[in-house]
């Protein structure tokens, strides 16, 4: 891969990654204790008047926790990335060792396996 396609991508992971950092902080809060976790917060919105604005309360807190977990994964895999360019390990398939095709890590420059394996 030419230095200024990976340049791209890095800058590209970069970019999403900031993106999602800012996504998870608006409900999360970032675990000072566990590295690239995020803890959802509890909404507050004033002390519940009923039973009903308090269900509200627990409903939005029990909406979000798939939400951060997806997002900390996308985080994680992005993070991931960015390391194997440092390393000079980036684009290759975590499966089978072949080159990751150029054309899906411009689509999604966090992948991990090859199209062959990520079919399998």
């Amino acid at each position: 891969m030419k230095k200024e396609e990976l340049e791209k991508l890095r800058q590209k992971l970069a970019e999403r990654k900031e993106k999602l950092e800012k996504e998870l902080a608006s409900f999360a809060t970032k675990d000072k204790k566990v590295k690239d976790d995020y803890d959802t917060r509890f909404p507050d919105i004033g002390t519940p008047q009923s039973t009903d604005e308090a269900a509200l309360r627990v409903t939005t807190y029990d909406s979000s926790l798939p939400m951060e977990y997806a997002l900390e994964l996308r985080l994680a895999d992005i993070n991931k990335a960015l390391v194997k360019i440092k390393k000079g390990e980036y684009g290759i398939c975590e499966n089978c060792g072949q080159s990751v095709e150029e054309k899906r890590l411009q689509a999604m420059p966090e992948a991990k396996l090859c199209i062959k394996c990520q079919k399998k």
